[in-house]
C-alpha cells in the first residue's frame, strides 16, 4: 500500500516522525478480525482473545468465510471492527436508565446492533441511514440481531432534526475520509484528499447542526469518525461547544488499553492508532446538550396504521400465540401485514410515523392470506419469539446453506405440515411451509446467498 503523498506530511506534522513511523510500520501488517457475540439469543464466546473494551467482543486467529457460516445469518454475532466496539465505554459510564437512542448514520448496523445490546432494558433505538440501499441493509442486520424496540429510518438529519427534543442519547458516527481504514479497505487510499477532508469536516458540522435540535437537554451526543486528522475530529467537537452549547464529557479508560487522547484543544477524546491498539484508527469523544427549559411539543396523528387489529379473524388471534411476551405489544395491521410494536413506546412510533420514512420496525409477524398467516422473518429471528407455537427441525451446516440459498428441503417424514421453524445449532434460521411431499421455502429471496463456495 502507498500512502498518499499529502497524507503523509499532514499525518507526520500532527503526530511527528517516530510516532508517524511506527503508524505507518503498523499499517502494512493486515488488519486484525473481530466479531462481536449476541448475548440475547444464547451466542457463545468463541476460543479466542477479548476485545478488553467490549464485554461482548472477541479477536478471531484469521478470518473465516462468515458467509457460509449459518450462526452469522441467524444473529448470533456481527463481525465488527473492534475500536468501533469503544462506544459501550460511554453508554456504560452515561446511560442508566432507559432511553430513546438515535443512531443517526447506522448501516451498516454495527453499532446499532451493539446498542441494542447495550442500552437499558426498556429502551428504544431509532437508527437511522439517509442512502435508501443502505437502510436496507441496516434493516437486514437489525432483524438479524433480533431485539424488537427498534426502528429503522430512512431520512436525512435536517428531517430528523425537526422532531424537537425527541432524543435522549444520538450516536453520530458521521462519514468521514476514512484514514483510519486504509489497511482494511485499500480502497480507500485511492479515494483520500485534502480536498475530501475539507469536505467532510464541513459536512459533518452540518449534520451535527441538523439533528442538534432533536437532543434533549441534558441529552448525551456520541460522536465517533475512523480518521486521524484534526478537521473532522478535534475541530469539529469545539465547533459543538462554542456554537452549539455543548459540555465535553471525560470518557473513562484504561491505561493498559493503550488509547490515545486528543491531538489539539486540551479537550476529553478517545484516539485509538493500529500501532497502539488491535485495532483501526478510530477517533471518539462525547458531549452533553446544555440544560435548558424543556417544552412539549404536541404532535397531531396522521391515523396511520390499527394498532388494535379488528374482529376475531386470524389477525388478532394468532399472534398472541406467536409471541412469548405479547402483553408488551400492540398490533398494527397495515393491508396484510401485521406488525408488533413495544406498547412501551407506541407514542414515539407513532410520531415517527407521521414525519419520518420507516423502513422496518418492530417485529413483522407475517403477511395474512385468506385464514392463514405466513410468518415473517423478521419473527423467525426476533427474541420474543414464542418457539412452542410451530413444530421445529434442526438442520445439518449442508441443509442450512441449502436454505439460505433459497432452494428445496426434504423435512423427516414424520414433521407436521403447516408452517415450520427451521433451527441451527439451536438457533432460528426461518420459516419454511411444510406441504408434506415438499416444503416451500420461506426465506427472503433479497437475504439468500448468491455466492459460491
Amino acid at each position: 500500500m502507498t500512502l498518499p503523498p499529502d497524507f503523509i506530511t499532514r499525518t507526520r506534522h500532527l503526530l511527528g516522525e517516530e510516532t508517524f513511523r511506527h503508524l505507518s510500520e503498523a499499517l502494512k501488517e493486515a488488519p486484525p478480525v473481530s466479531i462481536r457475540i449476541n448475548r440475547t439469543k444464547g451466542a457463545e464466546p468463541p476460543d479466542g482473545e477479548r476485545v478488553v473494551w467490549c464485554s461482548d467482543g472477541y479477536y478471531l486467529p484469521e478470518r473465516p468465510s462468515f458467509t457460509f457460516d449459518p450462526l452469522f445469518h441467524a444473529g448470533a454475532f456481527y463481525v465488527q471492527e473492534a475500536s468501533s466496539m469503544f462506544p459501550e465505554q460511554v453508554v456504560a459510564q452515561y446511560v442508566k436508565e432507559p432511553v430513546i437512542c438515535l443512531d443517526l448514520c447506522a448501516a451498516p448496523g454495527g453499532k446499532s446492533t451493539h446498542l441494542a445490546s447495550l442500552l437499558p432494558e426498556g429502551s428504544l433505538l431509532v437508527s437511522n441511514e439517509v442512502i435508501r440501499s443502505r437502510s436496507h441493509i441496516l434493516s437486514e442486520n437489525l432483524t438479524k440481531w433480533g431485539n424488537p424496540y427498534s426502528i429503522v429510518t430512512n431520512n436525512d438529519p435536517e428531517e430528523i432534526g425537526r422532531l424537537k427534543h425527541l432524543f435522549d442519547v444520538i450516536l453520530t458516527d458521521v462519514p468521514c475520509s476514512g484514514e483510519g481504514m486504509f489497511r482494511k479497505d485499500p480502497g480507500s487510499v485511492g479515494e483520500w484528499s485534502v480536498a475530501n477532508v475539507n469536505l467532510c469536516a464541513s459536512r459533518q458540522r452540518r449534520i451535527l447542526y441538523d439533528v442538534w435540535n432533536a437532543l434533549k437537554p441534558g441529552g448525551l451526543l456520541i460522536y465517533s469518525t475512523c480518521t486521524y486528522n484534526t478537521e473532522e475530529n478535534e475541530d469539529n467537537i469545539l465547533y459543538m461547544i462554542n456554537e452549539l452549547g455543548a459540555d465535553p464529557l471525560p470518557v473513562a479508560t484504561r491505561e493498559e488499553w493503550n488509547i490515545a487522547g486528543a491531538l489539539k484543544h486540551g479537550l476529553p477524546a478517545c484516539r485509538f492508532f493500529p500501532h497502539r491498539t488491535k485495532g483501526e484508527g478510530f477517533f471518539l469523544a462525547a458531549v452533553r446538550k446544555h440544560e435548558e427549559e424543556l417544552r412539549t411539543i404536541r404532535h397531531k396523528s396522521n391515523g396511520k396504521g390499527n394498532t388494535k387489529g379488528k374482529g376475531t379473524s386470524p389477525v388478532t388471534k394468532a399472534p398472541s400465540m406467536f409471541l412469548k411476551d405479547f402483553e408488551r405489544f400492540s398490533l398494527e395491521t397495515r393491508g396484510e401485514f401485521i406488525r408488533a410494536f413495544p406498547l412501551a413506546h407506541q407514542d414515539t412510533y407513532m410520531l415517527l410515523q407521521n414525519h419520518l420514512r420507516i423502513v422496518s420496525a418492530g417485529i413483522r409477524i407475517g403477511e395474512v392470506k385468506g385464514k392463514d398467516i405466513v410468518p415473517d422473518q423478521s419473527l423467525a429471528l426476533s427474541t420474543s419469539l414464542n418457539r412452542n407455537a410451530f413444530p421445529i427441525v434442526e438442520l445439518s451446516a449442508e441443509e442450512a446453506i441449502r436454505y439460505l440459498r433459497k432452494e428445496a428441503l426434504l423435512l423427516p417424514v414424520a414433521t407436521e405440515k403447516g408452517y415450520v421453524l427451521l433451527t441451527y445449532k439451536g438457533f432460528p434460521l426461518g420459516f419454511v411451509k411444510n406441504l408434506g411431499n415438499r416444503a416451500n421455502n420461506l426465506y427472503p429471496q433479497e437475504w439468500r446467498i448468491r455466492k459460491a463456495r
